[in-house]
């Protein structure tokens, strides 16, 4: 979505304020809070977040509008993007690191998501990616855990000698005063133009996708590191029936050892998984849900392509 010459009535002269719209994206390496600032600057969850790596697999949208269209207000398309891959050559992992990288062509403004204080190899990575001829924000995420913060101002100099940010922003994405202050320096960067979407949009995913995500935030975060990361959800049924939706989904896995530790004992783990996404899910969609959850085994889906792209993955 690049930016058109403006010729709406609403940039004729004596019009009023400008409005502003843009997109920004949102890169790091896993597990430096990407998907948690990205709830936090939309105010409300469109990307599920766990502490495991390679939680996020798509390029998710997410959209804040701030003021009106004809009052100078602004719109911020947010990019979640899949945190890029270093170490492992597989399939998905390709997979996931182009889609980085066909983010970073399309946005107005990037911003480089790390921890604060700490700057490794893998980080150093994903900042060679960063585009040349756009803004390229530095944000230092996870202030409230950093011992030190005199030691930011080495670390600051440091950086800025590695690469020429158009801003240096320390925050914790779990701070909403944090991400109000961000939207406000990210929003004189944004060009002048209409909006993409309605004002009341929160994301460009349909509900069926943001189903599949909410079930393998749960089946992640209730199976801990004993899962491996090759592991997915697949949607077989989305149906709505008045207030009611009826879905069923399978996780899908690549042994069969992994589908026993996602059933668990009695299927007491299955049934806290779909319990769990269940009551997400019905806060999401305002509406009644009925959830059913499949294990099935599909060894090798990871590293097969044809595999990837019947499951969703670009």
């Amino acid at each position: 979505m690049t930016s058109e010459p403006l010729s709406d009535p609403l940039f004729s002269a004596g019009a009023g304020p400008l409005p502003r719209c843009g997109l920004v994206a949102i890169v790091g390496r896993p597990n430096v809070g990407k998907s948690t600032l990205l709830n936090a600057l939309v105010g409300q969850k469109v990307s599920i977040t766990s502490d495991k790596a390679q939680t996020t697999r798509h390029r998710i949208t997410g959209i804040r509008s701030v003021g009106s269209l004809d009052e100078g207000g602004a719109q911020f398309v947010f990019v979640d993007t899949p945190g890029f891959q270093t170490r492992y050559a597989a399939a998905l992992n390709r997979t996931l690191n182009r889609t980085v990288h066909s983010v970073l062509a399309d946005v107005d403004v990037v911003m480089f998501v790390v921890e604060a204080g700490r700057f490794g190899l893998d980080d150093a990575k994903v900042l060679a990616l960063m585009p040349p001829d756009k803004p390229v924000f530095l944000i230092a995420n996870k202030l409230d855990v950093l011992q030190r913060r005199a030691d930011l101002v080495p670390w600051l100099k440091a950086m800025q000698e590695r690469h020429a940010f158009a801003e240096f922003v320390p925050l914790s994405a779990k701070k909403n005063a944090d991400a109000q202050r961000l939207l406000d320096i990210v929003k004189p960067y944004l060009p002048e133009q209409v909006w993409f979407y309605d004002e009341e949009a929160l994301t460009d995913r349909s509900d069926r996708f943001l189903a599949s995500e909410i079930i393998r935030e749960k089946l992640f975060r209730l199976t801990g590191d004993e899962l491996p990361y090759t592991s997915t959800v697949v949607i077989d049924r989305y149906e709505e029936e008045g207030n009611l939706r009826r879905i069923a989904a399978s996780i899908v896995v690549e042994r069969d050892a992994h589908k026993g530790m996602i059933i668990g004992a009695g299927g007491d783990r299955l049934k806290r998984i779909g319990s769990e996404a269940r009551q997400d899910l019905e806060k999401l969609m305002d509406a009644k849900v009925f959830l059913e959850l499949w294990v099935k085994v599909r060894s090798g889906w990871a590293a097969d392509e044809e595999h990837l792209r019947s499951y969703g993955y670009e």
